[in-house]
């Protein structure tokens, strides 16, 4: 009896043992899982949940649907858009008298016409001569002095001795096929030898950059120095390789003009010296570390991208634990609560406005704080809002702050694409240009002028040993 009672008991024994280490074992393999998913979650982040560029993304989003009711819409003109129309060029830039047609025989039954008023259809072509240079010889004749028994030769015009070969308007056509235009050296060089009937080493076209090159040193140095007192600056930066190395392009994006920099480092020490350990301005920035340092280190005032916030949190709503989601959701609907006062700015009085809009970013700070999971992505984002919460809404409160860092993301996008082109620089020389056709691009498009005329002048001046026209408005 007594063997038999204790058997059960061994079995249950061992069948509790069993339980106890599939148990542990379903404990770890869920764990395991859990951090395979996050993993897998962080892999596939893209453009709409962290900071990375839309060109990263491996497989495009599908756009989404119209919402109900309303038609895709089609390429080209809208319904109800006013027509736009070309307007004709004025009589003065006419090279030729205007030619005239007059009709004499009906093509559909063959009788003569008569003149039917003045209601005269016109076309203006545009034509290019076919070879629109001009070449100019200028002779520099020798004279002897019987008294120094030397040769001396006359002195040739400023413009005809430093630009040599090339003239000042061709200089300045050349620069901007290299820098608005994202040619190499063997498309320009293509160009003028099929289009304009002249051939041109690449040597001569580098030096011919040079000289387009230094002719904007001071009108870049004059922005570089005003950097410092803008009240406002909106910076970005992105990787650069020159000669195998990888550099940094930095952008900084004022009120009035943007300046591009290229630095060997991505550290705070370029903002440190480029704005100085006493920047008054408001910064507006990403989250990236050097920005959190230059702001720690000079107690700068600044408005980190909402834009960047909102996707770190779309990214909580995607993790496979529901404790990160749910934070997410909550932190998301804030701040879609905020973005929905700002987009009823104009229907609102300032007040109000003023008013909902600092209760809603209330909200978003306190749903930062209330019921923080115990993950780690939770308690990183729930700490991110009480170091920097503030500065994510400094444009609640500071006028004229943008909320994003859209102004300097999209300067700097066509230095990106200046980079895919060309492959990056060379050297120094290559860094200096690149610096200074960036500046001059941005700022001109910035202000609305052209970035052709404004080459221009400066090369103009440069040949003529004259101080460059500054790239700021109503001075120089």
């Amino acid at each position: 009896m007594g063997a038999e009672a204790t058997t059960p008991c061994v079995n249950c024994q061992r069948l509790q043992a069993r339980v106890e280490a599939l148990t542990a074992t379903i404990a770890q393999l869920q764990a395991t899982l859990a951090q395979v998913q996050a993993q897998l979650a962080a892999a596939r982040k893209d453009s709409s949940t962290s900071s990375k560029p839309p060109s990263s993304d491996i497989v495009k989003p599908p756009k989404p649907q119209p919402p109900p009711g309303q038609d895709t819409r089609r390429p080209g003109g809208q319904p109800g858009h006013p027509k736009h129309e070309r307007p004709l060029a004025p009589p003065e830039l006419l090279t030729a008298p205007p030619h005239d047609y007059l009709p004499e025989i009906c093509p559909d039954c063959g009788r003569g016409l008569r003149p039917a008023g003045d209601d005269v259809r016109v076309v203006q072509q545009v034509e290019m001569a076919e070879v629109p240079i001009l070449i100019e010889e200028h002779r520099s004749h020798p004279g002897w002095c019987p008294s120094c028994r030397k040769l001396h030769y006359a002195t040739l015009p400023a413009g005809v001795e430093r630009g040599g070969l090339v003239g000042p308007r061709l200089t300045t056509l050349i620069a901007y096929l290299k820098g608005a235009c994202h040619a190499s050296y063997s498309t320009i060089r293509k160009f003028l030898r099929d289009v304009m009937r002249l051939t041109i080493s690449r040597g001569q076209l580098a030096k011919v950059i040079g000289k387009v090159s230094q002719a904007l040193d001071e009108p870049y140095q004059e922005l570089l120095d005003k950097l410092p007192a803008q009240a406002r600056l909106n910076v970005d930066e992105t990787g650069h390789p020159d000669q195998g190395e990888r550099w940094w392009i930095w952008c900084f994006r004022a009120g009035l003009y943007t300046l591009f920099k290229i630095d060997p480092t991505r550290s705070g020490d370029v903002l440190l010296e480029v704005l100085g350990a006493e920047f008054n301005g408001v910064l507006g920035c990403d989250y990236f570390s050097a920005y959190r340092r230059y702001m720690r280190a000079c107690n700068v005032v600044v408005q980190f991208c909402l834009a960047h916030l909102i996707r770190d949190v779309k990214f909580l709503t995607t993790l496979p634990d529901v404790r990160d989601r749910a934070y997410g959701e909550r932190l998301r609907g804030a701040l879609t609560a905020l973005f929905g006062v700002i987009h009823r700015r104009e229907s609102l009085g300032p007040r109000v406005f003023q008013r909902q809009l600092e209760a809603a970013r209330d909200e978003v700070l306190q749903q930062a704080a209330r019921d923080v999971p115990p993950t780690a992505h939770s308690r990183n984002m729930a700490k991110r809002f009480e170091q920097h919460g503030e500065a994510c809404f400094e444009f609640v409160t500071t006028p004229d702050v943008e909320p994003t860092n859209n102004l300097a993301e999209q300067a700097i996008r066509f230095v990106v694409i200046d980079r895919q082109v060309t492959q990056g620089t060379r050297g120094e020389a290559g860094r200096r240009w690149c610096e200074r056709i960036w500046t001059v691009i941005a700022t001109c498009s910035q202000q609305g002028r052209s970035v052709f005329d404004y080459l221009y002048a400066a090369v103009q001046a440069s040949y003529q040993h004259a101080t460059a026209p500054s790239l700021l408005p109503n001075e120089g």
